[in-house]
């Protein structure tokens, strides 16, 4: 087929990006063609047209314009395509045929830098997993602050443990190896062995988008060189993760990405982070769902979270790192006590809680400029920003410096006020430049003398243009002229078609429109080389004045990072102080023992959305021996829920370093929280309620530990009665007798209240008052046992028709008389077997008096070979 040399072109650059969208530079506007322009048309809802490709039906074609394209790519990532950006990369005047074009990005949800579709206060993370026999390695990157993070996971937990893990950073994508040869990202077809199921698991976590990458990529010696290069040799010299390989592999690959889909030098990605999952609470994604830390279940926004009670940030860093925090608590005591510390001495004085908030609130986003400066798209109104942020870093780091707590002083000395950059953009950039270096008026007056000496001649041009325009009115006699210019035809004489009998000879006709020529003199001409030769050589050298400037910056970028991590630091501290004052929250104290124990504690998100006043504090105390775990009882609506949660809760603001909604609370710290609550199921994977149900019980048992905190809300209800009894109590059991972690168990079977029979299990109850037929809910947790289970009170309260309720109260006594009478029978019995037992085997009075809990194993079997003779001694007499 025979097309034309500019689409020949550009089914030539097509071909090597053949999943994004081609964005094609024609002079002022990208167009698309073929496929992508019906793609590209129908999700931006534009135009679809035509255009002459050598063939003999017009290509489909459409096209945005080139300064207002960001929106249009923000659109089309925002549904989930990507974006390949193709730029002329000649001069077209100086090209000798078809002007030279290369593509200079590609754009994918994970490698985003424009702010349509970036949440300030929130990371964009591109994550890379490597996979072999021995485990997992993990890479993470958010390219707009210059993050890089890695770590590995090793074992036979290792799966679930990655999963865990992507499941808290939320990336926007994940890249995942392919067995393909090219260079480009690309689809999940065609992975090696096992990736597809990888891939696969990732998307049921609820990631956006899973990206297949060369398999070669992820090889060591290709990763060490490309990280060797990007970090520097030393980087990986202190590497402690379980699997270096693996850890190596997931870095370098994301490296690579980087460089295939950014196409530029990347040297804000300048140090590398190991860490150690260990070192941070684990939290699944079934409990932060249950817990809403960040985002709600019934929205999925931030709203009614413990993020929206916690985040006062004033910074888009510090809303960044405060969200951070809350999904990563800290287990290492030192570091609690450490925040802790700091937020104290914020909240006790509300003078200085001003001034600091005084400060960061004027100082912007340190982290995404930093990253503009590196990816080249800075512009002068970023440097602006940057300038005046510089401008309070001074007086913030003396605030910091003055403090006592050890972690305020360490940020004041980490701030760096970097004083000859804000002297640079003092000097340099005009203080009200305009958004586009092509509109010129960046630089300020006075930084360099030619581009004074250029203006001026702007200047007297525009004076002369003005004279000439006078004197030709007057030897004309045409009233109406006027000296107009534009990008397209230069400048003009025009002339109202009333007048055009008066037009001298020498004029030359440049454009007609519908009420007007427009005309060109031998003596404008001169002008106009004059002035757009000065305009021309005036933003020339502007634009490469800038970039100078930018490389000056650049070359500073890591004090810019460092100090951004700072200031975001600052700012969270103040923002858990400002939540703690707000909420009247108290300082936890973190203990060692194994004792929990909150006074007057109140739900956090709950309490603010009631109001002052109207939520009911209750109490908990728990330990690893008399009340370690905790059955609760009592009706729906009555606040078991809420009050289990509010603990969780409560534990893990602590482990944050965050005060806490209580007048006492004393924390042990725990390794990891579980929460089963609420029914769901899983339609897409086939799985029921109560499959979803039992299988979030099996990882706790698998993951729990004497150090865990678990929480448990109506375990078996999704099967029959006496099955859900059965396991409920076979789980308690197991959790209690084997596992050791500190329980909140809530049920309705009353059946289960017994277990209290076991040393370490207590029973406790949400209260209820009975006026008649109706009952109050009272919110208070009270010490013993449940003994109905108001279900009726409770469908009467929902509004169900009352010749429901008074049926199902019918039944109810029916129901329970039969118990009663069956439960006398089963007495009668028990007792006249127990008596005839006291008669015939006497050894059984032996056998009910053993303490068994008090026993050891080796007691055990002893006591039971010695009894066994006594029973084989009564039998042979």
């Amino acid at each position: 087929m025979s097309f034309t040399p500019m689409i020949r072109q550009y089914l030539e650059i097509k071909e090597q990006y053949p999943d994004a969208i081609l964005f094609f530079r024609l002079g002022d506007f990208y167009e698309m063609f073929f496929n992508d322009a019906c793609v590209a048309s129908r999700e931006l809802e534009i135009t679809l047209t035509g255009r002459e490709g050598g063939t003999r039906e017009r290509v489909p074609m459409c096209g945005v314009p080139y300064h207002a394209v960001d929106g249009y790519i923000a659109r089309l990532i925002g549904k989930g395509y990507r974006v390949a950006i193709c730029d002329q990369v000649e001069d077209p005047a100086e090209a000798k045929g078809i002007v030279k074009r290369e593509v200079t990005r590609v754009i994918t949800p994970g490698t985003i830098m424009e702010g349509q579709l970036l949440e300030e206060k929130k990371n964009n993370y591109l994550a890379c997993v490597a996979q072999d026999e021995n485990g997992y390695g993990l890479a993470v990157t958010d390219i707009t602050t210059g993050s890089f993070m890695v770590c590995s996971f090793s074992g036979n937990r290792a799966k679930y443990a990655i999963m865990e893990e992507i499941a808290r950073i939320m990336p926007a994508e994940v890249i995942v190896p392919l067995t393909g040869e090219k260079g480009h990202p690309s689809s999940s077809e065609g992975m090696y062995p096992g990736a597809d199921s990888l891939a696969l698991e990732l998307k049921s976590l609820g990631t956006p988008v899973v990206s297949g990458y060369p398999n070669k990529a992820f090889s060591q010696a290709q990763a060490l060189r490309l990280l060797e290069a990007q970090f520097g040799k030393n980087a990986f010299l202190n590497l402690a993760t379980s699997s270096p390989k693996l850890a190596v592999s997931a870095a370098g690959a994301l490296v690579s990405f980087l460089r295939d889909t950014q196409k530029r030098d990347l040297a804000h990605l300048n140090s590398i982070q190991f860490y150690q999952p260990g070192k941070y609470m684990l939290l699944d994604i079934t409990t932060r769902r249950n817990l809403e830390l960040s985002r709600s279940i019934s929205d999925n926004t931030k709203k009614y979270t413990l993020l929206s009670i916690l985040d006062y940030t004033v910074t888009s860093m510090g809303g960044r790192l405060i969200r951070n925090w809350i999904e990563q608590p800290l287990l290492i005591k030192e570091d609690v006590v450490a925040r802790l510390d700091a937020v104290e001495e914020i909240v006790s004085n509300a003078l200085t809680r001003q001034e600091y908030k005084n400060e960061l609130k004027n100082i912007y986003d340190l982290e995404r400029l930093a990253g503009r400066i590196s990816f080249g798209t800075v512009n002068a109104r970023d440097l602006i920003a940057l300038r005046k942020s510089l401008a309070y870093l001074p007086s913030l780091k003396k605030l910091m410096s003055q403090s006592v707590a050890a972690l305020l002083k360490k940020i004041g000395d980490d701030i760096d006020p970097m004083e000859e950059m804000k002297e640079l953009l003092d000097n340099a950039i005009d203080d009200d430049p305009p958004l586009s270096l092509r509109d010129g008026g960046v630089i300020k007056k006075g930084y360099n003398s030619e581009v004074d000496s250029l203006r001026s001649v702007k200047l007297e041009a525009r004076s002369m243009l003005a004279g000439l325009e006078e004197r030709e009115r007057s030897r004309t006699g045409i009233k109406s002229l006027k000296i107009g210019y534009n990008r397209v035809f230069g400048y003009y004489l025009e002339v109202t078609k009333s007048y055009l009998n008066m037009v001298p000879e020498e004029y030359r006709r440049r454009q007609t429109l519908a009420n007007a020529e427009r005309y060109i003199t031998p003596e404008l001409k001169e002008y106009e080389d004059h002035i757009l030769g000065a305009e021309e050589r005036l933003l020339q050298l502007e634009n490469r004045l800038f970039n100078g400037i930018r490389e000056q910056l650049l070359a500073q970028i890591r004090r810019i990072q460092c100090t951004a991590l700072a200031v975001a630091g600052a700012d969270a501290l103040c923002s858990l102080a400002e939540a703690s004052v707000a909420g009247r929250y108290v300082r936890p104290e973190i203990h060692g023992g194994g004792r929990l124990l909150i006074r007057d504690g109140r739900h956090p998100v709950l309490e603010k959305v009631l109001g002052p006043g109207l939520f009911v504090p209750n109490d908990t105390e728990m330990d690893q021996e008399q009340n370690r775990l905790v059955l609760i009882t009592g009706p729906n609506m009555a606040g078991k829920s809420t009050y289990m949660r509010q603990v969780a809760l409560i534990v893990l603001m602590a482990q944050l370093g965050s005060f806490v909604p209580a007048s006492e609370a004393k924390i042990d710290l725990v390794d990891r929280i579980f929460t089963r609550i609420g029914a769901s199921d899983d339609i897409a994977g086939g799985q029921s309620t109560f499959m979803v149900e039992m299988n979030e019980c099996r990882s706790i048992v698998a993951a729990a530990t004497a150090k865990s905190l678990i929480v448990l809300d109506e375990v078996g209800r999704g099967t029959s009665t006496y099955d859900g009894i059965s396991i409920a109590r076979a789980l308690a059991e197991y959790i209690h007798l084997r596992i050791g972690a500190k329980t909140l168990f809530s049920t309705h079977y009353l059946e289960l209240t017994d277990l209290d029979k076991i040393p370490g299990i207590v029973n406790l109850n949400v209260a209820v008052k009975e006026q008649g037929e109706n009952i109050i809910f009272l919110r208070k947790v009270i010490n013993g046992r449940a003994d109905r289970s108001y279900g009726i009170h409770v469908a009467k309260l929902a509004g169900l028709p009352l010749e429901i309720i008074n049926r199902a109260t019918e039944v109810l006594r029916s129901l329970e008389a039969a118990r009663d009478n069956t439960a006398q029978v089963a007495a009668a019995a028990e007792e006249k077997a127990v008596s005839c037992d006291r008669i015939e085997n006497p050894v059984l009075e032996e056998i009910r008096q053993l303490d068994i809990f008090g026993m050891t194993p080796l007691e055990a079997i002893g006591k039971l070979y010695e009894l066994q003779k006594k029973i084989d001694k009564i039998n042979i007499q």
